[in-house]
């Protein structure tokens, strides 16, 4: 296998396909015993399986953010949102901002999104505005999966657009469940790409995210009065949904192999954000909107054949990576005037480069969240309680070390403020999902905060 710079004649395909609130553990290849994913569990042993691929953000248009810039979102006003939603038509992603698309479509790469956008409504923002050349799928951070209406219960139109070039997007109407229908028409569209030019498909689903409802649930869908997490669901719902969510991916795997783009088709599968309120995240504590392990720690898996070999990579890795990292396979590079936060994760995963220590930094408006991670220590602040973890051998992160470590207590303080100062502040206007307030309060009280386990 060569790991020599693609040629214009070698450059691979990419099909990046994102999951939407997916547990660390909803995969079988991950933990998960309730149910069977198969699809993704071969993907995972047919490629590079990750087990330290962190999330840029706990909530979603967040890390979207950062996954299309190659950036810390905290870098564009649109990124401080968590999620992007009441202001989506004030503060979505910059068009003259580079992007993954858009660096790929200068290196002569046919790009299109099917599915999930979040960054930004139009007309002042959208897909077709930031690098991709084609669009099918949802502006909102949420639809129904049977409707495809951005709310329960009332006269709306269905959030569902399709567009290409300079045109806006306009609305299309679909029948079936949404995750079906995304795996439907990139299939399509796979069938329609030719070998002369590479091309990048962004896969953005919006399983397993809320509204509870598998695909057998149509007429439970249509009685829904709130599309809201709290609004039914159970374990054995979510888990048909992961499942839908698992055939969606086989049934575009197997495209590609019928189309015969497999070998040189470098196939990314990781979730925007830790696991919401049926996920599985063993052994981490935490979930969606909280800078525990179980919010930011996401299952993500790698396949490219025709270069990389089945491995399980410790590599700690983040969203933000995967820019500069197909940027480089693809043979070009992040914009000059916008350098990446990333790093480039290929020499590690073709063993050119030994897996080495990271310095990872999160917040989050909620509760006062602050969160570094540099080799195995993480520091973490929650409102006024501090906490220093060895994030290696204390996974659910319950031994605090700030007393027996003081000094890398102080000194990962210390570096989160030098790195906030540098990004834009998050004020006082700035939405963000607060954590669930029982769960937090009784999680870390404060007089347990100053003792140390």
């Amino acid at each position: 296998m060569s790991s020599a710079t693609p040629t214009a004649g070698t450059r691979p395909n990419i099909v990046f396909i994102l999951a939407d609130d997916l547990g660390w553990a909803d995969l079988g290849v991950y933990g998960q015993t309730d149910y069977a994913t198969p699809h993704l569990d071969a993907l995972a042993a047919e490629g590079v399986r990750f087990t330290q691929a962190y999330a840029n953000s706990a909530v979603c248009s967040a890390t979207r953010f950062a996954l299309m810039t190659g950036r810390y979102q905290y870098r564009l006003r649109g990124g401080l949102e968590e999620p992007i939603a009441r202001t989506a038509h004030l503060h979505g992603l910059p068009p003259e901002h580079p992007t993954l698309p858009s660096r790929l479509v200068e290196a002569g790469y046919r790009t299109a999104l099917i599915g999930k956008w979040h960054l930004g409504s139009g007309p002042r923002f959208g897909p077709l505005k930031s690098g991709y050349q084609q669009f099918f799928g949802n502006y909102a951070g949420v639809i129904d999966y049977f409707t495809h209406q951005p709310r329960a219960g009332v006269d709306v139109a269905p959030d569902l657009w399709q567009g290409e070039g300079e045109g806006p997007p306009v609305p299309v109407q679909r029948s079936g469940y949404y995750t079906q229908v995304l795996a439907d028409e990139a299939s399509a569209w796979l069938r329609r790409q030719h070998a002369q030019q590479p091309f990048f498909l962004s896969l953005h689903f919006t399983a397993p995210h809320w509204p509870w409802v598998g695909p057998e649930d149509e007429a439970v869908s249509r009685q829904l009065t709130d599309l809201y997490h709290y609004d039914g669901g159970s374990l054995a719902t979510y888990g048909r949904m992961v499942q839908s969510l698992d055939a969606a991916v086989g049934q575009v795997l197997a495209t590609l192999q019928a189309q015969g783009l497999a070998d040189n088709t470098i196939v990314v599968f990781t979730s925007d954000n830790g696991g919401e309120r049926f996920s599985k995240t063993w052994p981490f504590t935490g979930q969606k909107t909280e800078l525990l392990e179980g919010g930011l720690r996401v299952p993500t898996l790698l396949r490219w054949p025709a270069v990389l070999q089945p491995q399980v990579s410790h590599q700690v890795t983040i969203t933000m990576d995967w820019l500069p990292t197909l940027l480089a396979a693809a043979g070009t590079t992040p914009h000059p005037d916008h350098p990446s936060d990333g790093e480039d994760i290929l020499p590690v995963l073709r063993g050119e480069r030994a897996v080495h220590a990271r310095t990872l930094y999160w917040r989050y408006k909620a509760n006062a969240q602050r969160a570094v991670r540099e080799g195995d220590h993480k520091y973490l602040k929650i409102n006024d309680n501090e906490f220093l973890f060895n994030v290696a051998v204390d996974t659910r992160e319950r031994a605090n070390l700030r007393q027996r470590e003081p000094a890398v207590f102080e000194r990962l303080k210390a570096q989160w403020a030098r790195w906030n100062a540098d990004l834009l502040p998050i004020t006082d206007e700035v939405f963000t999902h607060a954590v669930t307030p029982d769960v937090q309060a009784d999680r870390y009280a404060p007089e347990r905060a100053s003792r140390p386990r």
